[in-house]
C-alpha cells in the first residue's frame, strides 16, 4: 500500500467541495487528475469513500472513518514542513564534562529562548567519548577540551580556558609561592585517562614536574572538588569549574612557578556531516559567547 499525502489532500478537498470538478479548480489540477488520485486511493483501501448520487459525491461510512485521520496526517505533515523551513531540526550534542556542565547551559538557554520549539539533546562524557560519537555519526556536534587530530573530523578552535591548581584552604601549600619539587611531592587527584582536562594537565603541568604521585583518578569534576576540599590532595581543573568554591573560600588556588595554564576548547563535527541550518545556527550561538576571562 502506497498512500500519499497528495491523495489524502485531494480526498479532503473533494469532501469539502462536494465534487471532483470543484476540487480540481481549488487545487489547480485537471479533473481527470483529481478523479484518478481519488480512484487510486479507493483501490488501495479496497473501499469506496463516497457514494455517487447523480453528479454529487456523498461521504459514506468509510470516508467518515478516514477523514479525521487524513486531516491529522496532513496537519502533522504541515508541522514537519514548517519545522524544517524555520531551521528547527533536532540537534544532538555531546560535550566533555567541563563544557557540558559549566559552559553549555548558558548557551543552550539563550538558544532555547530564541527557538523554544527546536529539539535539542545533550550528552556529557569525556573527550574520547565525544570524539567516538562524532566519528560514528551518533551526534551532530562535539565540544571537547583538547584538539583532535583525526583527519575524518573538522576541529575548530573555540574558546580559551584557564586551568588552575587548587587545594583546601588549610593545605600546607596554600598561601605561598611553590617550587616544582613541592608540587611533585604533593598528592594529586586527577581526572581519568581519556579526559581532555587530563590530557592538557599532563602536557602543560605534570610533564614539567620531576615526578608526581597520583593518589586518585576520578571521572567527575565535582567529586574531585569534594575530595580536595576534604584534604585528600591537590588538583588542577578549569577555573570555571572551581569559580564558585573559590568565591566561597572553600577552595584556594596555589601559586605556581609556571606561566598561566591556558588551553583551547574545540568544536568538532564529521567532515562528511551535512551542516543543517539548525547546526550552523547553534555554532553561531557558541561563537557569540565571549571567551573565559583570565584571572
Amino acid at each position: 500500500m502506497h498512500i500519499t499525502l497528495r491523495q489524502l489532500e485531494i480526498f479532503t478537498e473533494v469532501l469539502k467541495s462536494g465534487s471532483t470538478t470543484q476540487a480540481s479548480a481549488v487545487m489547480a489540477l485537471s479533473q481527470s487528475a483529481v478523479s484518478a488520485a481519488l480512484t487510486d486511493l479507493e483501490n488501495q483501501l479496497a473501499v469506496k469513500l463516497f457514494d455517487r448520487v447523480g453528479k454529487r459525491l456523498v461521504l459514506n461510512e468509510h470516508g467518515r472513518l478516514l477523514y479525521p485521520r487524513a486531516v491529522a496526517l496532513l496537519e502533522q505533515a504541515g508541522e514537519i514542513g514548517r519545522l524544517f523551513h524555520q531551521g528547527n531540526g533536532a540537534l544532538r550534542l555531546f560535550a566533555s564534562s567541563t563544557i557540558g556542565n559549566y559552559i553549555l547551559p548558558e548557551i543552550i538557554a539563550a538558544y532555547r529562548r530564541d527557538f523554544p520549539d527546536a529539539p535539542l539533546a545533550l550528552q556529557v562524557g569525556n573527550s574520547m567519548d565525544v570524539i567516538n560519537a562524532v566519528m560514528d555519526f551518533r551526534v551532530d556536534l562535539g565540544l571537547i577540551e583538547g584538539p583532535s587530530h583525526n583527519p575524518a573530523l573538522v576541529t575548530q578552535p573555540w574558546l580559551r580556558d584557564e586551568l588552575v591548581v587548587f587545594a583546601a584552604p588549610d593545605n600546607p601549600l596554600a598561601g605561598r609561592p611553590l617550587t616544582l619539587e613541592q608540587l611533585a611531592d604533593a598528592p594529586w587527584i586527577l581526572r581519568e585517562q581519556g579526559s581532555g582536562t587530563r590530557e592538557i594537565v599532563d602536557y602543560l603541568l605534570l610533564a614539567q614536574l620531576p615526578r608526581f604521585q597520583s593518589v586518585m583518578e576520578l571521572g567527575n569534576s565535582e567529586a574531585i572538588k569534594h575530595a580536595v576540599r576534604h584534604g585528600l590532595g591537590i588538583s588542577c581543573l578549569s577555573r570555571r569549574v572551581v569559580a564558585e568554591a573559590l568565591a566561597l573560600g572553600t577552595l584556594v588556588t596555589l601559586t605556581l612557578p609556571l606561566p598561566p595554564l591556558m588551553r583551547t576548547l574545540y568544536l568538532v563535527h564529521h567532515r562528511q556531516k551535512h551542516l543543517s541550518q539548525a547546526l550552523t545556527r547553534f555554532q553561531q550561538y557558541c561563537q557569540g559567547r565571549p571567551a573565559i576571562t583570565e584571572a
